[in-house]
Order: structure tokens, then C-alpha cells, then sequence
């Protein structure tokens, strides 16, 4: 008997474990699960949620297919996401197969009335104080000595870059985190703190977080160029558009059935605008050319196939649906097919793009001068036939 036999194929491409970036050697699933539905607290808030039982039965649908990378943060479902992630990893025994990523810098103890808490001001934001709080109730919530990831959930611009990245790494050098992410802050406080790591021995970001979709696409001005550069993973959120990335068909099905759909930080109902339902007959059509079965997993594939090192936040709280968006893993559409898709909603990546162009090709300035031939940028993974 071969002692280095090759491993069983795993049961989905879910469990077809890629990189997490250059500057990175973790190996994680392909699709993140987003874990902002499991809970049990924010459905007053127009948020989905779910009991103890159905999250667990979404974790163990996640982890049998392959999966091992989990999305949270101390504030999701006003705590009760990392407690039951943290009674699941427990009850299966699995803590160290799996990879957890959370944050800390929105108001977590924002379920805690004020009777209970009369002063919250330390719970929020990128102090020092704040990271210490929150990293260690995270721990415990968790169930856990060590957080895989641990992300700066928001840039909140009242701290110095020294004091958070300090911090940061004093919390990998005491094996309480392994690796450093950032959410939601702009290009160049993410590019001045890693120099500082760099530069001060410290521990650099190696995950950038941050809203992605086909409709919304800002992040390919600077941040995606930049986490390119610092050789950092780009983790999407909000890639289903909050549930919105939906057929026709679908939005009949739930106006006359009652269900709707998520409202929360949705200021214009569940409803889809014109520009949402112009997306989602462009992946219609997609969908029906390459006899995809689900919109939503052509939606995620167009994301994992623009740029190498995606990892995109998947939630929900179906199975179902969890297995329709797996999809995405078998889908490799074609270079007109992408340029379709981006063309249904124009980005303008607006000034100093427009004058001397992305880097994608030599600009005009050079053209004028000669002719040349530009190494390739180094590509997404396709699927695995």
C-alpha cells in the first residue's frame, strides 16, 4: 500500500482547496460561507435568521461538501453567529479543518440594551482597547484558543495606522490570530499600513473585504488593483446583490406567495430597480447559453473568473440554495461572455484611468513611441473538467 496515496476525490469542487494568495499559504475552499444568517436575532431588523438547529444543518451541508472557509464577525445576529458557529465546531470536533474569518470595529454589543450596558463606547471602532475586547470575547464565542482570520472590520479614521497594525500583530505574535484582513477601508490606508508592516517587521494584511457585485463594481477602481499588487486575496461580499440577483419567475413566485426578501440595509425595499433586473436578464441569457442552471451561480463564477485569488461570501440560509450557487464551480464562460456581462452596467473608472488607461496595455503616450508586446496578467482558475 502506497503510504503517499493520492486523497479521495472530494464530494463537490467545494472541496477543491485553492491558495489564499500570494503572501498567504492557507488553503481554503473556493466559496466562502457568509455567516450573517446564522443567528437567531436580527429578524426585526429585516434580516433572515436561523435557529440553532437550521444553522447547524447549514454548516454540515457546507462541510460535507468540501467546504472549510466561514465568514463572520462579532456583531452578526447581535453575537449569537459566533456562538453558534463556535457549539458547532465543538459539537463536531472539527476546529482545526476549519478556517473562520472574523472582524471587530462595528458596535458588537449593540443587542445589549442600555440598562444592561449603559456606556458602549468602547465596543466600537479600530482603538486598541476595542481589539482587545473584541478579539477575546471572540474567542470564547468561538470556542476556540486562536482566530484563523481576523479582520479590521471598517476603517473608522479617529486611530494611526501604527497603533492598529501594532496591535494587530501583537495578537498574531501571542498565537491568538494567524492572519490579518481588512473590510471596507479605502486603497490607500490598506497600502500605507502594509508598507508600515513591511517596513517595522510587523504583520501585513493578506484578505481584503469589500462590497462586489456586477452592478456594483467601484472596487475594481483601486482596491482590486491594489490587493493585486500586495499579493492579497479579495474576499466579495453582497455578490447576489442582497438576494436581488433573481429571475422573473422568482419575483412572481414570492409577491404572490408573501415571502419577499431581505430588507435589511436595503433602503429601497426587496423589490428589484431597473438596473437589478437588467442584470438578471443578462445572466438569464448566459445561464441559457451554457445551460447553467442558476442565475445566481453565473453571477458568482463572473466574479471568481475576472481576477485570480476571489473568494466570494456566499450566505443564505437554504441547503438548497447553498448547492444551486456550488454551481458557479463548474461554469467557465468565455471571454464575449464576460465582456457581455460587464458591459450590461458600464463602469467608468473615471480619472487618471481614462487619460493613461488601467496598466492592462500600454497607453497612448507609449504607442505613440513604438510598439511592444506586454507580458499576460496572471489569470483566474478555471474549472476543473
Amino acid at each position: 500500500m502506497n503510504i503517499w496515496a493520492p486523497a479521495p476525490e472530494p464530494p463537490t469542487k467545494l472541496g477543491r482547496h485553492r491558495q489564499l494568495a500570494p503572501g498567504c499559504g492557507l488553503h481554503v475552499s473556493p466559496i466562502q460561507l457568509g455567516a450573517m444568517s446564522i443567528g437567531d436575532k436580527w429578524h426585526p431588523y429585516g434580516m433572515g435568521t436561523m435557529d440553532k438547529e437550521a444553522s447547524f444543518k447549514l454548516l454540515d451541508a457546507f462541510y460535507n461538501a468540501g467546504g472549510n472557509f466561514i465568514d463572520t464577525a462579532n456583531v452578526y445576529q447581535d453575537e449569537t453567529s459566533e456562538e453558534f458557529i463556535g457549539e458547532w465546531m465543538e459539537a463536531r470536533g472539527n476546529r482545526d479543518q476549519m478556517v473562520v474569518a472574523t472582524k471587530y470595529s462595528l458596535v458588537y454589543k449593540r443587542g445589549a440594551s442600555f440598562e444592561e450596558i449603559p456606556q458602549k463606547t468602547q465596543y466600537v471602532g479600530n482603538s486598541l482597547k476595542s481589539m482587545h475586547i473584541s478579539v477575546h470575547d471572540s474567542l470564547r464565542k468561538l470556542r476556540t484558543s486562536y482566530i484563523d482570520i481576523f479582520y479590521v472590520h471598517f476603517w473608522d479614521y479617529t486611530c494611526t495606522i501604527e497603533e492598529v497594525m501594532n496591535g494587530l500583530h501583537n495578537l498574531v505574535a501571542q498565537g491568538k490570530v494567524l492572519y490579518l484582513g481588512v473590510s471596507d477601508t479605502p486603497a490607500w490606508v490598506v497600502s500605507k499600513a502594509n508598507n508600515y508592516a513591511r517596513m517595522a517587521g510587523k504583520t501585513p494584511f493578506v484578505i481584503y473585504e469589500g462590497e462586489w457585485n456586477i452592478t456594483m463594481r467601484d472596487m475594481e477602481r483601486d482596491i482590486i488593483p491594489m490587493c493585486i499588487h500586495e499579493g492579497m486575496a479579495i474576499a466579495p461580499w453582497n455578490v447576489l446583490c442582497a438576494g436581488k440577483i433573481r429571475t422573473d419567475a422568482e419575483e412572481e413566485r414570492r409577491l404572490k406567495s408573501g415571502e419577499g426578501g431581505r430588507t435589511l440595509l436595503q433602503f429601497d425595499g426587496w423589490l428589484r430597480n431597473e438596473t437589478e433586473r437588467k442584470v438578471s436578464k443578462a445572466l438569464e441569457k448566459v445561464a441559457e447559453e451554457i445551460g447553467a442552471k442558476s442565475i445566481t451561480s453565473v453571477a458568482i463564477a463572473y466574479l471568481m473568473q475576472k481576477f485570480p485569488y476571489v473568494f466570494p461570501i456566499v450566505g443564505g440560509r437554504k441547503v438548497e440554495h447553498l448547492y444551486a450557487n456550488l454551481e458557479a464551480l463548474d461554469i467557465s464562460l468565455s471571454p464575449e461572455q464576460m465582456q457581455f456581462l460587464n458591459d450590461t452596467v458600464p463602469f467608468n473608472k473615471g480619472f487618471p484611468y481614462l487619460l493613461f488607461g488601467d496598466g492592462s496595455d500600454y497607453n497612448i503616450v507609449h504607442k505613440a513611441a513604438g510598439h511592444y508586446d506586454k507580458w499576460p496578467a496572471q489569470q483566474a482558475i478555471r474549472p476543473q473538467k
